[in-house]
């Protein structure tokens, strides 16, 4: 009906898709050429200037040539709109600005089924999301969390237990500023080998002794650093902490490290082990997204056969989360879920197009005899 009423009203090159359809790739492939490298089989005659899709093209697809968005509909589960838009706010988007429009029951309907005022109390329940001054109703300005939802705003419905475990994310971003600020850093930074340590001049105070700073790889290809003082104590594990007594300039020259440095490193390496092993293994701790996701969707899927915790994908992701860190992506959109309530299907529909989009797991060939690696080590001391 939408994809009909369009020609109609003379919007031309319009396709519409459903789970019915042929080939939906093949109409993904004419409307984003450029993102799925088709644009020298494309014939500009080919070319398509809107698509009219069900949530058969919210999965698995690249559509970032696209900047405009039309939810036609307002689903229940947060989620489906989060899939959408992530089809177009993807890497490679070329648009400053990604629109998104959603339409709203007319008044009539809207008297019957009283849906604002239930969206407003659902998002209202979930009360630590508000905060921001964007709106998703013109004529309330407070009712503004479904757009935090949408967008995925930093912080909103993550887990407080995960807040200091961002350590790839918060690393990529002190990364990226260093190397726009100064591009030289970049060529010297990456050929530098691992196992490279040095120290820097530190003025002691109260809860910020002498000692190293620990940068280590695990076993599980997990990121962790640890701060210990000059006897080998664990004063921090905290990467806020750690950053920030870390931070200085490429300038800042370096200072003869402590007589017993490698000592050091070799007791924050211990620690970061044995924490490793008693708060859930590889797995992580028990209130973290990959310990909870895993075990709800182990239980759902021995639970309910039959269904989609039967399928083979469910699965394979689940063996995914067993083996392989979680993107830190994936961790924050799982936070979300499990902050809200979703349930178990829920969990596995995400879970499974995470994978579908190789988006889940920091897939690694794991050895089973590896040993922790240090990546680098900084001493902090008083000159």
């Amino acid at each position: 009906y939408l994809a009909s009423q369009l020609r109609r009203h003379n919007i031309i090159s319009v396709a519409d898709i459903t789970g019915n359809s042929a080939d939906p790739t093949n109409i993904a492939h004419r409307f984003s050429p450029v993102s799925n490298n088709k644009r020298n089989k494309i014939l500009p005659t080919e070319e398509l200037r809107v698509v009219v899709a069900t949530d058969v093209l919210s999965e698995g697809q690249n559509l970032q040539d696209c900047a405009i968005i039309v939810n036609y509909d307002l689903p229940w589960a947060i989620i489906r709109l989060i899939q959408r838009a992530g089809r177009i706010d993807r890497i490679g988007q070329q648009a400053d600005k990604i629109t998104c429009y959603s339409f709203l029951p007319a008044e009539g309907v809207e008297r019957i089924i009283n849906l604002r005022s239930r969206v407003r109390q659902r998002l209202k329940e979930n009360s630590e999301v508000v905060g921001t001054d964007e709106t998703f109703f013109d004529d309330e300005k407070d009712d503004n969390p479904l757009l935090d939802i949408y967008h995925e705003k930093s912080g909103i419905l993550d887990g407080e237990e995960d807040t200091d475990n961002d350590l790839s994310s918060t690393a990529y971003e002190i990364w990226k500023h260093a190397i726009q600020t100064n591009p030289n850093l970049k060529k010297i930074i990456e050929e530098m080998p691992n196992n490279v340590y040095s120290a820097k001049a530190h003025q002691p105070v109260q809860g910020s002794p002498d000692g190293a700073l620990v940068y280590v790889k695990t076993t599980q290809g997990t990121d962790a650093l640890a701060w210990v003082d000059t006897k080998g104590r664990i004063i921090s594990e905290s990467q806020h902490a750690i950053l920030k007594v870390a931070a200085c300039s490429p300038s800042t020259p370096a200072v003869p490290h402590h007589n017993h440095h490698h000592e050091m490193v070799a007791q924050g390496v211990k620690v970061i082990l044995e924490a490793e092993k008693s708060i859930g293994g590889q797995l992580g701790r028990p209130s973290g997204a990959r310990f909870r996701t895993y075990e709800y969707l182990k239980t759902f899927a021995s639970q309910t056969p039959g269904t989609i915790a039967a399928m083979p994908e469910l699965n394979n992701a689940i063996n995914d989360i067993y083996r392989y860190p979680l993107l830190q992506s994936a961790a924050d959109a799982l936070n979300r879920q499990l902050k809200i309530g979703s349930d178990n299907l829920t969990l596995a529909e995400l879970v499974i197009s995470l994978r579908k989009d190789s988006l889940l797991s920091l897939v690694t060939e794991n050895d089973a005899t590896a040993e922790p690696q240090v990546i680098c080590s900084l001493g902090l001391t008083n000159t």
